[in-house]
Protein backbone atom coordinates (compact mmCIF):
# COMPACT_ATOMS: atom_id res chain seq x y z
CA UNK A 1 0.00 0.00 0.00
CA UNK A 2 1.71 3.89 -0.66
CA UNK A 3 0.64 5.80 1.80
CA UNK A 4 2.30 9.85 1.60
CA UNK A 5 2.74 11.36 4.85
CA UNK A 6 2.38 14.80 4.60
CA UNK A 7 4.69 16.51 7.45
CA UNK A 8 6.98 13.13 6.88
CA UNK A 9 10.01 14.49 8.34
CA UNK A 10 8.35 16.05 11.63
CA UNK A 11 8.24 14.67 15.58
CA UNK A 12 5.27 12.34 14.63
CA UNK A 13 5.51 11.98 10.45
CA UNK A 14 9.10 10.73 10.71
CA UNK A 15 7.98 7.86 13.26
CA UNK A 16 4.98 7.22 11.56
CA UNK A 17 7.04 6.69 7.75
CA UNK A 18 9.55 4.60 9.94
CA UNK A 19 6.99 2.45 10.71
CA UNK A 20 4.79 1.91 7.99
CA UNK A 21 7.95 0.70 6.21
CA UNK A 22 8.64 -1.75 9.11
CA UNK A 23 5.56 -3.27 7.80
CA UNK A 24 6.07 -3.61 4.38
CA UNK A 25 4.06 -0.69 2.96
CA UNK A 26 5.64 1.82 0.66
CA UNK A 27 5.51 5.32 3.05
CA UNK A 28 6.28 8.51 1.15
CA UNK A 29 7.25 11.42 3.35
CA UNK A 30 6.27 14.63 1.76
CA UNK A 31 7.33 18.01 3.62
CA UNK A 32 8.80 21.47 2.07
CA UNK A 33 12.25 20.31 2.47
CA UNK A 34 11.37 17.26 0.10
CA UNK A 35 10.25 19.29 -2.52
CA UNK A 36 6.26 18.88 -1.18
CA UNK A 37 4.70 21.92 0.16
CA UNK A 38 1.02 21.75 0.60
CA UNK A 39 0.03 25.43 1.07
CA UNK A 40 1.48 26.59 -2.17
CA UNK A 41 0.49 22.66 -4.17
CA UNK A 42 3.88 22.79 -5.13
CA UNK A 43 5.26 18.77 -5.86
CA UNK A 44 1.52 17.72 -4.23
CA UNK A 45 0.57 15.82 -7.50
CA UNK A 46 3.72 13.81 -7.84
CA UNK A 47 3.95 13.34 -4.45
CA UNK A 48 0.25 11.65 -4.50
CA UNK A 49 0.54 10.32 -8.08
CA UNK A 50 -0.58 6.07 -7.26
CA UNK A 51 -1.25 6.45 -3.56
CA UNK A 52 -3.98 4.71 -1.77
CA UNK A 53 -3.78 7.06 1.48
CA UNK A 54 -2.70 10.20 3.30
CA UNK A 55 -1.89 11.31 6.31
CA UNK A 56 -1.71 14.92 7.33
CA UNK A 57 0.44 15.22 10.25
CA UNK A 58 1.57 18.94 9.43
CA UNK A 59 1.84 22.03 11.45
CA UNK A 60 2.68 25.68 11.65
CA UNK A 61 4.12 27.60 14.31
CA UNK A 62 1.33 29.85 16.01
CA UNK A 63 1.06 33.09 14.83
CA UNK A 64 -1.79 35.29 13.61
CA UNK A 65 -5.60 33.93 13.58
CA UNK A 66 -5.54 35.17 9.96
CA UNK A 67 -2.65 33.29 8.93
CA UNK A 68 -3.29 30.19 11.07
CA UNK A 69 -6.66 29.81 8.91
CA UNK A 70 -5.25 30.44 5.73
CA UNK A 71 -2.30 27.66 6.53
CA UNK A 72 -4.75 24.92 7.97
CA UNK A 73 -7.67 25.86 5.16
CA UNK A 74 -5.22 26.08 2.27
CA UNK A 75 -2.97 23.17 2.57
CA UNK A 76 -5.37 21.05 3.68
CA UNK A 77 -7.67 21.68 0.58
CA UNK A 78 -4.59 21.76 -1.91
CA UNK A 79 -3.84 18.07 -0.32
CA UNK A 80 -7.55 16.69 -0.46
CA UNK A 81 -7.47 17.82 -4.69
CA UNK A 82 -4.46 16.09 -5.34
CA UNK A 83 -6.15 13.06 -3.26
CA UNK A 84 -8.92 13.41 -4.92
CA UNK A 85 -6.82 13.45 -8.35
CA UNK A 86 -4.93 10.41 -7.17
CA UNK A 87 -7.94 8.46 -6.22
CA UNK A 88 -6.79 8.22 -2.41
CA UNK A 89 -9.12 6.09 -0.99
CA UNK A 90 -8.41 7.19 2.82
CA UNK A 91 -7.06 11.13 4.05
CA UNK A 92 -6.01 10.74 7.96
CA UNK A 93 -5.42 13.79 9.31
CA UNK A 94 -4.26 14.67 13.53
CA UNK A 95 -5.91 17.33 15.50
CA UNK A 96 -6.52 17.72 19.21
CA UNK A 97 -8.29 16.83 21.70
CA UNK A 98 -10.83 19.40 22.79
CA UNK A 99 -10.24 22.03 19.63
CA UNK A 100 -13.50 23.05 19.84
CA UNK A 101 -14.18 23.54 23.36
CA UNK A 102 -11.25 26.26 23.87
CA UNK A 103 -13.12 29.07 22.74
CA UNK A 104 -11.18 32.29 21.86
CA UNK A 105 -7.87 30.17 20.60
CA UNK A 106 -6.72 31.31 17.24
CA UNK A 107 -4.78 28.00 16.91
CA UNK A 108 -7.30 25.15 17.85
CA UNK A 109 -9.73 27.48 16.00
CA UNK A 110 -8.05 26.54 12.75
CA UNK A 111 -7.54 23.01 14.01
CA UNK A 112 -11.38 22.80 13.88
CA UNK A 113 -11.56 24.86 10.47
CA UNK A 114 -9.15 22.47 9.04
CA UNK A 115 -10.95 19.44 10.26
CA UNK A 116 -14.27 21.08 8.29
CA UNK A 117 -12.46 21.26 5.42
CA UNK A 118 -11.69 17.81 5.82
CA UNK A 119 -15.32 16.57 6.55
CA UNK A 120 -16.59 18.58 3.29
CA UNK A 121 -13.08 17.30 0.98
CA UNK A 122 -14.70 14.50 -1.23
CA UNK A 123 -12.31 12.00 0.28
CA UNK A 124 -13.38 9.45 2.76
CA UNK A 125 -11.38 10.15 6.05
CA UNK A 126 -10.41 10.40 9.78
CA UNK A 127 -9.90 12.77 11.97
CA UNK A 128 -7.63 12.06 15.01
CA UNK A 129 -8.24 14.08 17.60
CA UNK A 130 -4.82 13.65 19.89
CA UNK A 131 -4.56 14.81 23.38
CA UNK A 132 -1.12 16.59 24.34
CA UNK A 133 1.91 14.75 23.80
CA UNK A 134 4.22 13.70 26.82
CA UNK A 135 7.15 15.72 24.81
CA UNK A 136 5.27 19.01 25.19
CA UNK A 137 5.31 19.45 28.54
CA UNK A 138 8.70 21.52 28.57
CA UNK A 139 7.10 24.12 25.85
CA UNK A 140 3.68 24.44 27.74
CA UNK A 141 5.74 25.21 30.82
CA UNK A 142 8.06 27.52 28.93
CA UNK A 143 4.61 29.67 27.11
CA UNK A 144 2.89 29.69 30.86
CA UNK A 145 5.89 30.82 32.72
CA UNK A 146 5.69 34.60 34.23
CA UNK A 147 9.28 34.61 36.50
CA UNK A 148 9.74 32.02 38.00
CA UNK A 149 5.92 30.88 38.41
CA UNK A 150 4.00 28.73 35.40
CA UNK A 151 0.44 29.15 35.77
CA UNK A 152 -1.98 26.80 33.72
CA UNK A 153 -5.28 25.69 33.78
CA UNK A 154 -6.22 23.21 36.17
CA UNK A 155 -8.04 21.32 34.18
CA UNK A 156 -7.98 17.46 33.49
CA UNK A 157 -6.52 16.26 30.62
CA UNK A 158 -4.81 12.62 29.22
CA UNK A 159 -1.47 13.08 28.04
CA UNK A 160 -0.01 11.02 25.10
CA UNK A 161 3.33 9.81 24.73
CA UNK A 162 4.69 10.91 20.78
CA UNK A 163 5.57 6.82 19.91
CA UNK A 164 2.19 6.05 20.84
CA UNK A 165 0.24 8.62 18.31
CA UNK A 166 2.34 7.10 15.55
CA UNK A 167 1.42 3.49 16.36
CA UNK A 168 -1.66 4.65 16.31
CA UNK A 169 -1.52 6.19 13.13
CA UNK A 170 0.27 3.73 11.71
CA UNK A 171 -2.48 1.36 12.49
CA UNK A 172 -5.57 3.65 11.32
CA UNK A 173 -3.76 4.54 8.09
CA UNK A 174 -3.97 0.82 6.68
CA UNK A 175 -7.88 0.48 8.35
CA UNK A 176 -11.13 1.53 6.57
CA UNK A 177 -11.90 5.28 7.09
CA UNK A 178 -14.35 5.90 9.58
CA UNK A 179 -15.68 9.26 8.40
CA UNK A 180 -15.56 10.66 11.69
CA UNK A 181 -13.86 11.86 14.59
CA UNK A 182 -11.94 9.67 17.12
CA UNK A 183 -9.86 10.75 20.24
CA UNK A 184 -6.48 9.34 20.90
CA UNK A 185 -5.01 10.12 24.69
CA UNK A 186 -2.61 7.98 27.33
CA UNK A 187 -3.79 5.92 30.04
CA UNK A 188 -3.93 8.46 32.51
CA UNK A 189 -6.08 11.49 33.84
CA UNK A 190 -4.02 14.70 35.01
CA UNK A 191 -4.61 17.54 35.80
CA UNK A 192 -3.27 19.89 33.25
CA UNK A 193 -1.07 21.88 36.30
CA UNK A 194 0.09 18.48 37.63
CA UNK A 195 1.49 16.92 34.14
CA UNK A 196 3.78 19.92 33.95
CA UNK A 197 4.55 20.06 37.48
CA UNK A 198 5.42 16.72 37.41
CA UNK A 199 7.68 17.00 34.39
CA UNK A 200 9.81 19.98 35.92
CA UNK A 201 10.64 18.43 39.15
CA UNK A 202 11.73 14.75 37.32
CA UNK A 203 14.02 17.81 35.40
CA UNK A 204 15.12 19.39 38.35
CA UNK A 205 13.94 22.25 37.25
CA UNK A 206 12.97 25.22 39.90
CA UNK A 207 9.76 26.57 38.30
CA UNK A 208 6.53 27.09 40.32
CA UNK A 209 3.87 25.20 38.95
CA UNK A 210 0.44 27.20 40.30
CA UNK A 211 -3.35 26.00 39.09
CA UNK A 212 -5.09 29.14 37.99
CA UNK A 213 -8.35 28.76 36.68
CA UNK A 214 -7.83 32.30 35.04
CA UNK A 215 -5.15 30.78 33.03
CA UNK A 216 -5.88 30.29 29.13
CA UNK A 217 -5.34 27.33 26.78
CA UNK A 218 -3.66 27.85 23.50
CA UNK A 219 -4.74 31.70 24.24
CA UNK A 220 -8.55 30.48 24.71
CA UNK A 221 -10.89 29.68 27.53
CA UNK A 222 -11.45 25.80 28.97
CA UNK A 223 -14.74 24.97 28.11
CA UNK A 224 -15.58 22.11 31.11
CA UNK A 225 -13.13 19.10 30.71
CA UNK A 226 -12.48 19.63 26.86
CA UNK A 227 -8.94 17.77 27.45
CA UNK A 228 -9.53 14.01 28.32
CA UNK A 229 -10.83 11.42 25.53
CA UNK A 230 -15.00 10.87 24.95
CA UNK A 231 -16.67 8.15 24.78
CA UNK A 232 -15.50 5.89 22.32
CA UNK A 233 -11.66 7.07 22.32
CA UNK A 234 -8.80 4.66 21.99
CA UNK A 235 -6.35 5.10 24.77
CA UNK A 236 -2.63 4.10 24.16
CA UNK A 237 -0.70 2.05 26.33
CA UNK A 238 2.38 4.34 27.88
CA UNK A 239 1.76 5.43 31.45
CA UNK A 240 3.36 9.00 32.19
CA UNK A 241 5.73 7.92 35.46
CA UNK A 242 7.07 5.31 33.48
CA UNK A 243 7.92 7.95 30.53
CA UNK A 244 9.31 9.82 32.91
CA UNK A 245 11.25 7.08 34.68
CA UNK A 246 13.21 6.28 31.39
CA UNK A 247 14.44 9.56 30.44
Amino acid sequence: MKIVVFGGTGQIGAKLVTLLRASGHEAVAASRGLGVDALTGEGLDDAVSGADVTVDVTNTPPTSAGALQHFFRTATANQLAAARKAGVTHHLVLSIVGADKAPGSPYLEAKVAQEEVVAAGGVPFTIVRATQFFEFAEGIAAAATEGDTVRLVPTPTQPIAADDVAAALADLAVSPPRNGILDLAGPDVIRLDDFVRRYLEATSDPRRVVGDPAATYFGGGVDGDPLIAGPGGRIAPTHYADWLAAR
